[in-house]
């Protein structure tokens, strides 16, 4: 009898499990991905530094992308960590996207977008994926 009643609690656990990871996501950042994103970009937030060097170096000389890259890399990378904080708070809430790329390794030679925003800067580059929108 014992046995009877943990198979068929496993049984709904799974049928459970398959039917939410089945549901279609229109947009929707479900719970896993949210607290994922959030605790990567709080402990990974600090490489959007290298990121905004590399990149500016790339697109205009050395200098530009030392001094400037270093500055806008300070300020990607702070408020890559607050949003990951607001990420990690607001994950059993289904919302839409807070920040693209969602991790700061994805995409690395574009720059980041918040809340769906993207603000002219110095440098400014939007990947094929989404055409900064």
């Amino acid at each position: 009898m014992d046995r009877n009643k943990i198979l068929i609690t496993c049984v709904l656990i799974g049928t459970l499990m398959m039917a939410s990871a089945a549901q279609a996501n229109s947009g929707q950042s479900d719970f896993p991905d949210k607290l994922n994103q959030g605790l990567a970009n709080i402990a990974f937030g600090i490489i959007e530094i290298p990121k905004n060097v590399i990149n500016i170096t790339n697109h205009q000389n050395i200098f530009v992308g030392i001094t400037v890259g270093t500055v806008r890399g300070m300020v990607h990378g702070v408020s890559r960590m607050v949003v990951g904080s607001i990420q990690l708070l607001t994950s059993p809430i289904p919302t839409s996207e807070f920040i693209a790329p969602a991790y700061v390794w994805e995409r690395f030679s574009e720059d980041s977008r918040y809340f769906g925003l993207h603000y002219p800067a110095y440098w400014t580059v939007y990947g094929p994926l989404d055409d900064g929108k």
